[in-house]
């Protein structure tokens, strides 16, 4: 065992004296150490109920013959840091939350983990941490949000989000305002839909890194409490059988996370993720393989936002390993893969039923033939660019209309209020990318802004940030190079016209390639003043195109 090494002989008495100043006995110091990584907070949603998981995580690491021992990670609540400068210090947590794991797991010498996240940057940034730390590792999440009722429908998160755009355009009353916000988000958990938490949750069983319903089973149910136990005991396999993070996290597997992310119809931001996690496994993911496995991928489900099913129904239909048994059909999953099960991917899925084929559509009868994101490339995003294709309108995959051009999101925000955003405009919002931000912050006031006021069929969005999960409509992020970088977002005037066509996967600034090579020659990037952690972060933090991983 690892810990071993700071346990065992003569020499290694002071560690002891300090392992029994804990309060542990012989019998706890002679077993392997489990590490407890407990997300838990009392500001996130997702993390509330978090401390009853590492409760349930314990007894069973104890139970298997293992010493649990929790220690901390931070997390941030994306939808409390919306639409202020609170949303940069989001995506830079992930990184944060990799480098602490790290120093904690290293320095107190642990031979195993088990990762206990939730929301948007904190499962990232564990499993970039399992990735570097190669030790035997399993995930629980602390599970989706079940989702509201307002007037005899369910709602989640992004239902408030676009309620205040339908406020402001008059649409409701402040009462009815008022509703949606005492019953949207109506239990712990993270928000109901497949937005950022629960994409990356259930991504986190194609992986392999999490047991069945990780993503799925809602964090009120007393099955999270057994799924949590479970994952205790199955940790302490793990160490028996020496099965390692990136004996599972191979190429092949991540092909499997990308085909399920094309079939659930992920957020967006998955594209940040998963090449950032590949990239702590040695192995490099660019967004062409996104569109070359999108272009064979069935989308089966329409969750939130781009649909009124929410994640407590996919629990209820079969859950992700449902939606890889559908997928195996056509010869899309690797089923050799090895996952925390100690199995094989084949071994798992080889008995989970569909069982609502209106939530998961079959795989001869789905959504769509091609998958839910689409990465887009053109002289406005020559590394690319990305788009929630399942969340779009029909009317809109075809789009060409005047750039109105906004150098921050609290600019656009201010003139979509006042009503200033006319049908067939392309809204473009840019310096908020990793480096411009920095942070590359989430879109999700504006967009709901356009689809509350009755726009989202005739106005895009176009910017070098990102979007939440909860945002739907034609709106395309990540564009690389961002502005800041000196990419020709920057150079785009007033007016200009932006061509987007997401079945032909291209976006482009009409102009001529004269007036295209003059504006680019004379372009010269705004500079913020920055200080502190944000300075650090923008001299380190590569293109979203590469997962906005640190260089």
């Amino acid at each position: 065992m690892k810990s071993d090494s700071i346990k065992l002989g003569a020499q290694n008495a002071p560690h002891r004296a300090l392992y029994h100043a804990l309060g542990f006995t012989d019998e706890e110091i002679s077993r392997p150490m489990v590490g407890i990584v407990s997300s838990y907070n009392e500001i996130v949603p997702g993390h509330m109920n978090i401390d009853k998981i590492v409760d349930a995580v314990k007894i069973g690491v104890a139970m298997a013959g293992g010493t649990p021992v929790v220690f901390p990670a931070i997390a941030v609540c994306d939808g409390i840091a919306m639409g202020h400068t609170g949303m940069k210090y989001s995506l830079v947590t992930r990184d944060l939350i990799a480098d602490s794991t790290e120093a904690m797991a290293l320095a107190h010498g642990f031979d195993a983990l088990v990762m206990v996240p939730n929301c948007d940057k904190n499962v990232p940034g564990l499993l970039m941490a399992a990735a570097r730390l190669n030790l035997p590792t399993v995930f629980v999440s602390g599970g989706p949000m079940l989702a509201g009722h307002v007037d005899g429908h369910k709602t989640s998160f992004s239902s408030i989000s676009e309620a205040v755009g339908e406020f402001n355009a008059g649409s409701i009353t402040l009462e009815k305002l008022a509703e949606y916000e005492r019953k949207t988000c109506p239990t712990c958990g993270s928000c109901s839909g497949m937005y950022t938490a629960n994409s990356m949750n259930c991504l986190t069983e194609a992986l392999g890194m999490g047991l069945r319903g990780n993503g799925t089973i809602p964090a009120v149910y007393s099955a999270r409490i057994e799924l949590a136990k479970r994952a205790g005991m199955a940790v302490m396999e793990l160490v028996r059988k020496n099965i390692r993070p990136r004996d599972i996290m191979t190429e092949k597997a991540f092909m499997n996370a990308l085909t399920v992310d094309m079939a659930l119809g992920c957020s967006t931001n998955s594209m940040l993720h998963l090449p950032a996690i590949a990239h702590e496994c040695g192995i490099e993911i660019n967004l062409d393989i996104a569109n070359s496995i999108s272009e064979k991928t069935p989308n089966l489900c329409h969750l939130a936002p781009a649909g009124r099913t929410y994640v407590e129904e996919l629990d209820e239909a079969g859950g992700v390993w449902a939606i890889m048994n559908e997928l195996s059909k056509k010869d899309l999953i690797n089923l050799d893969c090895l996952t925390v099960t100690g199995q094989t991917v084949g071994e798992n899925i080889k008995d989970a039923k569909n069982l609502d084929h209106n939530v998961i559509r079959p795989v001869e009868d789905p959504f769509s033939e091609t998958g839910g994101i689409a990465v887009l490339r053109g002289n406005l995003a020559p590394d690319g660019c990305v788009v929630k294709r399942s969340a779009v309108s029909p009317k809109m995959l075809r789009h060409e209309g005047p750039a109105r051009v906004f150098e921050c999101e609290e600019d656009a925000q201010a003139a979509i209020n006042a009503g200033l955003i006319n049908p067939g405009d392309v809204v473009v919002i840019r310096y908020e990318g990793p480096k411009g931000g920095p942070g590359m912050r989430e879109m999700l006031n504006p967009t709901s802004a356009i689809m509350g006021m009755g726009l989202g069929e005739s106005v895009a969005l176009i910017t070098d940030g990102r979007f939440s999960g909860a945002t739907r409509g034609a709106c395309v992020g990540h564009i690389s190079p961002e502005a800041a970088s000196g990419g020709p977002i920057g150079i785009i005037r007033e007016g200009d016209t932006v061509l987007i066509d997401i079945p032909a996967n291209k976006i482009e600034l009409k102009i001529s390639e004269e007036e295209f090579s003059a504006r680019m020659a004379a372009f010269k990037p705004k500079q913020k003043e920055l200080s502190g952690y944000l300075r650090r972060y923008a001299e380190l933090v590569s293109s979203g195109a590469r997962g906005a991983v640190l260089n």
